[in-house]
C-alpha cells in the first residue's frame, strides 16, 4: 500500500456553444494542470485545444499549467472569444431598440420613473 492519497478532479470543455464535455479523473499524489489534461484524453479529441496557447482556469479563476491540483478541483478549458463582449451588447442594443431595453423597461401604472 502506497502512502500517495488519491482524489478525483474534472476536467471541463466546451468545444461550442451548450456541449460541454466533462471527464472525471482519479489522481494520485501530485499532478499538475497539464497532467490531468492529458489524461483526460480531451487534448486527443479535440487537436484545436493547444496546451501551450489554451487559457486554463480552476473554479473559474485562470491558473498556470504548472499549478498542481488539489482535491475536487474543476479544470475549464476556456475558447477564445470570437466577438469581443462589449461590441456583442452594443449590437443586440441597437436591434432591441432603447424602448425595450434596461433597467426600467417594465413600469408598474402609476409609479414614478427610476422606481
Amino acid at each position: 500500500m502506497g502512502s500517495e492519497s488519491c482524489w478525483r478532479v474534472t476536467v471541463v470543455y466546451a468545444p461550442s456553444p451548450r456541449q460541454v464535455q466533462e471527464v472525471v479523473l482519479e489522481v494520485c499524489g501530485s499532478c499538475s494542470v497539464l497532467q490531468a489534461l492529458q489524461r483526460s484524453g480531451l487534448l486527443q479529441r479535440y487537436p484545436e485545444i493547444d496546451s501551450r496557447l489554451t487559457t486554463v482556469g480552476i473554479w473559474g479563476r485562470k491558473a498556470k499549467l504548472d499549478q498542481l491540483l488539489r482535491a475536487h478541483d474543476r479544470i475549464e478549458v476556456y475558447r477564445p472569444l470570437r466577438v469581443d463582449p462589449k461590441v456583442a451588447r452594443r449590437e443586440r442594443f441597437v436591434k432591441q431598440g432603447s424602448r425595450s431595453a434596461g433597467l426600467f423597461v417594465k413600469k408598474r401604472v402609476g409609479s414614478q420613473a427610476g422606481y
